[in-house]
């Protein structure tokens, strides 16, 4: 199966821009963005399999924090791992106030709620009919990259 969005090319998991450069599969993304939510200590991750329900995206990543800045670093975190996986996010919504993040990565759509939200939009009811994945998660990154790297200013990362 072929589907075009914004000059990507999804086919088999793969993704391929039009200048032929390659992403990683999809589900080696889903295994990331789960094990950086769970790195912030995100509560209840879910996956929903949309490609048979919906054509909005092929899949969901659902959890929550206790608090805004809880929620901030959950999006702060995946989009750090997946820009070092060589994937941006097309879209970000609802950062400054920290109580629904949605960061769209075109196939992936990831919704970071604050708990009262998660409750109040209840979207894994929405989306009902949607098969929930189990996502293994896999190593990521250390914060701010590897031992031994320095600050432009000289300073070690901590």
């Amino acid at each position: 199966m072929n589907s075009t969005t914004a000059g990507w090319t999804r086919h088999e998991g793969r993704r391929k821009h039009r200048d032929g450069t390659r992403r990683r599969p999809i589900n080696h993304n889903l295994a990331l963005i789960v094990s950086a939510a769970l790195d912030r200590k995100a509560v209840a991750p879910v996956v929903l399999d949309l490609r048979h329900v919906g054509s909005i995206t092929d899949y969901f990543v659902i959890c929550h924090g206790r608090s805004s800045r809880q929620v901030q670093a959950i999006a702060d975190r995946i989009e750090e791992v997946l820009k070092k996986a060589g994937t941006r996010p097309n879209h970000l919504e609802g950062y400054p106030p920290g109580e629904w993040i949605l960061l769209d990565y075109v196939d992936i759509v990831v919704h970071i709620f604050h708990q009262d939200k998660r409750n109040l939009y209840s979207l894994e009811k929405l989306w009902g009919d949607a098969p929930r994945l189990e996502v293994a998660p896999v190593p990521i990154p250390p914060v701010g990259g590897g031992a031994g790297e320095e600050r432009p200013e000289g300073g070690p990362i901590l």
